[in-house]
């Protein structure tokens, strides 16, 4: 008998219902914070029957301007660090918890492709950070190979392991 592969589709949904069981059994609301990843994290969140439970919302922040109005980040950070850093993320997912009332936030800004990297960012750069309940904080650089969506879709995936691991 052949074992079926899941498809990334398929495996997307096993991830995303894992996060929403875990959200439930713990009673937490969630945020997204989002830039590189265009919404694709709260997309496959609210494709959920029942999300509106436990997802309070997102902001797909892509400009520096947003991210500094909606998500209150200093634009200090932006302009000392860049938009894919560390203090950025993090000032992301702290106002994504504040300005959505939310017990978590995960927040993601990266460098997609297929252009924009430099030497110091290079493209598959992405930074995604969480916070927790009481802000409690997250943050890690990852390195994505591949092409602009499957920077994305390993993006999306990150983050919401990730939140699981926040839980």
């Amino acid at each position: 008998m052949q074992n079926k592969l899941m498809s990334d589709s398929e495996q997307d949904q096993v991830l995303a219902n894992n996060v929403a069981a875990t959200l439930m059994h713990k009673g937490h609301t969630m945020a997204t914070a989002e830039s590189c990843t265009g919404g694709a994290i709260g997309a496959l969140l609210t494709s959920l029957a029942g999300s509106s439970r436990w997802f309070n919302g997102g902001v797909i922040s892509y400009s520096n301007q947003l991210k500094t109005q909606l998500l209150r980040v200093d634009s200090k950070y932006i302009d000392v660090h860049g938009a894919v850093s560390k203090e950025v993320v993090e000032a992301m997912a702290v106002g994504g918890c504040e300005v959505m009332a939310a017990d978590i936030c995960v927040a993601v800004s990266g460098v997609a492709g297929p252009s924009g990297g430099t030497a110091a960012k290079p493209v598959g750069s992405v930074w995604i950070a969480w916070c927790g309940p009481e802000q409690r904080l997250t943050s890690r650089l990852y390195h994505f190979d591949g092409a602009r969506k499957e920077i994305q879709s390993a993006a999306v995936r990150m983050a919401l392991q990730g939140v699981i691991n926040q839980c």
